[in-house]
């Protein structure tokens, strides 16, 4: 019974660990394009707001995929969906450094946004599983996509300064092979596990209150995802005009790499808080801070630019982990996936609004624009969060009183 106990736990480290990796991959395939873009326009004589607006493919896939991924994992198998994510993005990103023209690379970049949408869905339903929805795991895990976020501009900008902007897809697309290779051999297949999953909440919910909070969640995924795909997006642009004009790219992308960090120390805090205080509180107070720094980035120059833009990281990405465990504490582990699938869709289908939003707000009114804007929906999604909040004290006010009753 112990050696079985232990090589369960020891299955289940491992599978956590592969998660942790296919997070920061998921984020950092899709952020390659933004950095190498701004090279981009020397080669193809193509202004910023038009070679941008290219990249529409692989975010809209992004979201628009995460819906199917999530409900065959739940009906199929999510360790496949899992191999069928790192292999797709790899040779998908070999397809977009072989592409001969913009047209191809577009459609090649639809391709690694139809992978990396497996990700979210599945990767998150696994983890949850895996870990007991423990803070410190999912902040760790978050902390992992952050990374690939940051080295994405840090690494792409390397690659295609020294090398080419088309070494910067092949150097990671043989490591997410590999890594899908290794990933396949080492766990086993788990087509048995669908019909054996939880199929009731940890907190049950009457239909009119699981409408209601879903409906908030929702609304928290949009404006959430408005404010990281524009932060994400532009941010090695950002920097290019406000802070460090006619530099190579390669310290614009550092200067990048630097501000996305911050995000890092910010979901390693949280995990430890949401372990002492509610996860809905925490969730009501890095929203508003996001707000503050989208604000103040609005008009802010200089390092004092690069403070309000690591303020308002570091928000964006500490509200993920709080936003996982209260989403988990009401959704069943049988249909986890497709409930994560829908917050995703949302999240992520945002990015195609976003990337519009950069490419019109910049072409009229510059980045000042942009971020105001900006700041406009962190509002909204501070709003918005705080009504979560009041609910679910409401909710859990209400599930404490019961075992009494």
């Amino acid at each position: 019974m112990t050696a079985t106990t232990a090589a369960d736990a020891a299955a289940r480290q491992r599978s956590i660990t592969f998660l942790n990796i296919a997070h920061g991959f998921d984020h950092y395939v899709l952020l390659i394009y933004p950095t190498v873009v701004i090279g981009l326009e020397a080669v193809y004589g193509r202004p910023y707001s038009e070679l941008i607006a290219l990249s529409s493919a692989a975010f809209v896939a992004f979201g628009l995929f995460s819906l199917p991924a999530g409900w065959l994992a739940d009906r199929w198998s999510r360790r496949n969906m899992m191999v069928a994510f790192y292999l797709g993005c790899g040779l998908s990103m070999i397809a977009v450094a072989l592409a001969p023209n913009l047209i191809v690379l577009s459609a090649a970049m639809f391709a690694i946004g139809i992978f990396a949408a497996i990700y979210h869905p599945v990767g998150m339903a696994m983890l949850i599983e895996a870990s007991g929805a423990k803070g410190r795991t999912l902040a760790f895990n978050g902390v992992c996509g952050n990374l690939g976020v940051s080295l994405a501009a840090g690494i792409s900008g390397a690659l295609a300064w020294w090398i080419s902007w088309r070494a910067a897809f092949y150097v990671p697309a043989a490591f997410m092979i590999v890594t899908g290779i290794v990933y396949l051999k080492m766990t086993p297949d788990d087509r048995h596990h669908a019909s054996k999953r939880q199929s009731k909440p940890a907190v049950p919910l009457t239909a009119k209150l699981m409408a209601m909070l879903f409906g908030l969640f929702l609304v928290i995924a949009l404006s959430a995802g408005l404010v990281f795909n524009v932060l994400t997006i532009a941010l090695p642009k950002i920097v290019d005009e406000g802070m460090v004009k006619d530099v190579p790219l390669v310290l614009v992308g550092s200067v990048a790499t630097a501000v996305l960090l911050c995000g890092a120390l910010a979901q390693l805090a949280i995990g430890r808080l949401v372990e002492r205080f509610s996860p809905h509180y925490l969730f009501a107070v890095v929203t508003g801070l996001g707000f503050i720094g989208n604000f103040w980035a609005s008009y802010a120059e200089g390092f004092s630019l690069m403070i309000a833009l690591a303020i308002a990281i570091a928000a964006i990405y500490a509200q993920v982990t709080v936003n996982d465990i209260i989403l988990a504490r009401y959704t069943a582990d049988a249909w986890r996936g497709r409930v994560y699938a829908v917050r995703y869709f949302t999240l992520f289908i945002s990015s195609g609004i976003a990337i519009g939003m950069i490419a019109l707000l910049h072409k009229t009114g510059g980045f000042g624009l942009v971020l105001g804007a900006n700041a406009a929906v962190a509002l909204v999604m501070f709003l918005t969060t705080l009504a979560l909040t009041a609910m679910v004290v409401n909710i859990e006010s209400r599930h404490a009183l019961q075992p009494a009753e």
